[in-house]
């Protein structure tokens, strides 16, 4: 089977997109799937994909094509060409604003969130008119529609009027090899060089988004816990800045506890299983989300969690978590206090609880899912082509 992978929405490999296509192609790889995979991207990504090119075919779009507008239209118009040209049997759009409408074989697209149709405000006008408007309706001409959480499906049944039975529900996986707990030497080692303060710290991994993000609500309260009285206690905030990041900027310059909320930008993926395994707790106060990396990485390499409910983070997360009102911030501050009150029998049992629950996401089950509804996708097409 000859699939096209369109990998050009990975934002250079900062975003849930990128984790889960990576993910993807790493599940591939351990099942040793049976598919002959050609991964279209633009040339300045290409060495983001080097793990995988010796069982992938690399397909190099001009950077041009990078710029949103563009690239949209380009999936729409010179994708068919392509298609065509290289006689594919199933294209996989991994996003849904990249969706093609009849697509010139089958179609397999995978939506990770319906963010638009739940938080105003969340793109700029153009963007969100898109989501709302075009993409149901680009949607409905997928062969098979998977999404990555059944709160997901539900908000396409809902919003697009797509029923959850024509929806292929395929939890994310986690690397475990990258996530999982550092020995204890080791995490001494890196943390003294990436944490030399060795002050105890909360740590929030999310880009730098208003006010889909909350960072502005976590910093509130977290101002409230400094005041209970926790003498040392620091906030560490990483990602990259997105839509509305100023707004963040602003108000942790205004915070009265600036000295003790650190931004550290993107966080490097190798230091990730370091930040979560030396801090108290990761907060994740998000307002939405499709399905949620951050809390289950936190979980599998053994650090507590204290997390809203919203869009799909109450299915995925598990009984370990911490759970808050997302638009409360005394119910976040709350919530801190309560993670740094436990006892350490009680804390020691939530991340035994904690790591069990994330062990079950693998990609290689994901992998062998989507595989199926390649399979699926090109049945499905077989029947409705003379």
């Amino acid at each position: 089977m000859k699939v096209a992978l369109s990998t050009s929405v990975i934002q250079r490999g900062r975003s849930g997109i990128a984790t889960y296509v990576f993910g993807l192609l790493g599940g591939f790889r351990r099942i040793q799937a049976g598919v002959d995979l050609h991964l279209i991207g633009l040339a300045e990504d290409r060495p983001l994909f080097e793990p995988w090119l010796d069982r992938c075919h690399w397909v190099e779009l001009p950077e041009s094509l990078r710029p949103a507008v563009r690239n949209v239209a380009w999936h729409q118009t010179g994708l068919r060409g392509l298609l065509r040209r290289g006689k594919f049997d199933v294209l996989h759009i991994p996003s849904y604003r990249r969706a093609v409408w009849n697509p010139p074989c089958a179609g397999v697209v995978t939506v990770h969130d319906l963010a638009a149709f739940q938080l105003a405000g969340k793109y700029d006008a153009a963007r969100m008119a898109y989501g709302r408007h075009v993409v149901p309706r680009l949607l409905r001409s997928a062969d098979v529609l998977t999404t990555v959480s059944q709160a997901t499906a539900d908000d396409l049944e809902l919003f697009c009027g797509i029923p959850g039975r024509d929806v292929q529900v395929i939890w994310n996986g986690l690397d475990h090899e990258q996530f999982h707990p550092p020995e204890p030497a080791a995490l001494r080692e890196r943390l003294s060089r990436i944490w030399p303060s060795g002050k105890p710290y909360l740590i929030y991994i999310a880009r730098l988004e208003h006010p889909a993000k909350n960072h502005i609500r976590l910093f509130e309260a977290f101002e409230s816990v400094v005041q209970q009285g926790h003498p040392g206690l620091q906030l560490v905030i990483g990602g990259a800045d997105w839509h509305g990041a100023e707004a963040i900027h602003r108000r942790l310059e205004a915070s009265p506890c600036r000295d003790r909320i650190h931004h550290l930008g993107f966080v490097d993926k190798a230091d990730l299983p370091f930040w979560y395994a030396g801090a108290q707790a990761l907060v994740f106060p998000s307002l939405f989300e499709g399905f949620g990396f951050p809390p289950l990485e936190a979980m599998a390499c053994g650090c507590p969690v204290i997390s809203s409910t919203e869009g799909s983070l109450d299915e995925i997360l598990g009984p370990s978590a911490i759970r808050i009102r997302a638009r409360d911030t005394r119910d976040i501050s709350l919530g801190i206090q309560q993670l740094l009150g436990l006892a350490p029998e009680e804390r020691s049992q939530r991340i035994r609880d904690g790591q069990t629950h994330a062990a079950q996401f693998t990609w290689e089950a994901n992998a062998r899912e989507t595989l199926r509804c390649y399979l699926l996708a090109s049945a499905r097409r077989d029947k409705t082509c003379p």
